[in-house]
């Protein structure tokens, strides 16, 4: 990292400059931490012991990188952590979708444009703008994106507290938002984390259909649907399909019964607004779909990355949970002989549970 003159510095006056520029730059929230994550190191090395991780070896590739920040950048003296909401106003209800089986259940994350691409340009922005007041030091900018355990810096820097469904919540602002990070050489004023308060609360526990969470603040990836249907490339074990429902990417069900969430905020981004109907598509015609719609129709979502089979896994098991209509029987039966092994296993799953 470039070394600037850090004694020469009012960080105290430049944190200011940098909440107003995160603002501006439609960050609700901005915090800055050091970089010790002992416990939460602690508690990674526990969580990967057990092999809760499932698939996700990227989790345990990186040795001590992802709770040591300056090992993964050297220099690395604090963490800018930045909130962007992103609830989108002009979709349907989720619950209303999740009572229909007909329709198809989409994370509201996953809506609008990838998340990784708006808000890693905010933060390369805010950057630049704190290069043009003070000149060039050391960053780097996360989204989401290297091992980075952004939950936990995030905490420390008084966004929000790790809810017992070990997503980020705030009092202000519920859970429904992104965050990302810019791990930096300032030596700039740190803020005090965030205290737990989640209580005896245990909705997020008791509404997981797949029994995830299983104990406060520990989550099993492996039964969770949005592990099962966004990491997972493979077979969906048969003993969970069925509480799958219809969801078709990801799960908001923890978020959904959430006391915090009664402060949410609907997103003022628009591009995190809801495209192409997926706030409540039909899951037939989403099956119907050819991989030249697919990819056309999820350009720039988050979508596109579980790739054109694994998306017809997914709408294969909902409609095998669905109830049975002439269109369902018709739709699994076009697909029946599909080149990948991965669709036809599924599909014919789906099918047996119509007959």
């Amino acid at each position: 990292m470039h070394h600037l003159n850090a004694a020469s510095l009012d960080t105290t006056c430049l944190l200011a400059d940098i909440r107003r520029w995160g603002t501006e730059l439609g960050f609700q929230r901005l915090g800055i931490t050091d970089t010790n994550l002992p416990k939460d190191e602690a508690r990674l090395a526990a969580w990967l012991e057990r092999g809760y991780h499932g698939a996700m070896g990227y989790m345990a590739r990186h040795g001590t990188k992802r709770s040591r920040p300056s090992e993964l950048v050297p220099g690395t003296l604090r963490v800018i952590s930045a909130r962007m909401d992103y609830l989108p106003p002009n979709a349907r209800p989720p619950m209303d979708v999740l009572g229909q089986d007909s329709l198809g259940y989409l994370s509201r994350y996953a809506l609008g444009r990838d998340y990784h691409k708006v808000l890693r340009k905010r933060l390369k922005l805010l950057a630049q703008r704190i290069t043009r007041q003070i000149g060039e030091f050391g960053y780097r900018v996360f989204v989401d994106s290297a091992p980075v355990l952004e939950k936990a810096l995030a905490r420390n820097a008084g966004l929000g507290w790790i809810g017992k469904h070990t997503n980020l919540l705030s009092r202000e602002a519920g859970s429904w938002f992104f965050i990302g990070e810019i791990y930096t050489d300032l030596p700039l004023p740190v803020d005090k984390a965030e205290n737990d308060h989640c209580g005896s609360c245990q909705a997020c526990i008791e509404i997981c259909p797949t029994r995830a969470i299983v104990a406060p603040y520990q989550l099993d990836a492996r039964r969770c649907i949005s592990y099962l249907t966004i990491e997972l490339r493979g077979t969906i074990p048969v003993e969970l399909r069925p509480q799958i429902g219809n969801r078709v990417f990801g799960c908001d069900d923890c978020q959904l019964v959430c006391p915090w969430n009664r402060f949410a905020c609907a997103t003022p981004e628009t591009d995190f607004l809801a495209r192409h109907g997926l706030d409540a598509p039909q899951l037939v015609e989403l099956f119907n779909w050819d991989q030249a719609t697919f990819l056309r129709k999820t350009e720039g979502t988050p979508i596109r990355r579980i790739g054109y089979h694994c998306w017809l896994r997914n709408l294969a098991v909902a409609l095998g949970n669905a109830s049975t209509s002439p269109k369902i029987v018709a739709a699994l039966g076009n697909r029946v002989d599909h080149p990948s092994a991965l669709v036809r296993e599924h599909v014919l799953w789906a099918r047996s549970r119509h007959t």
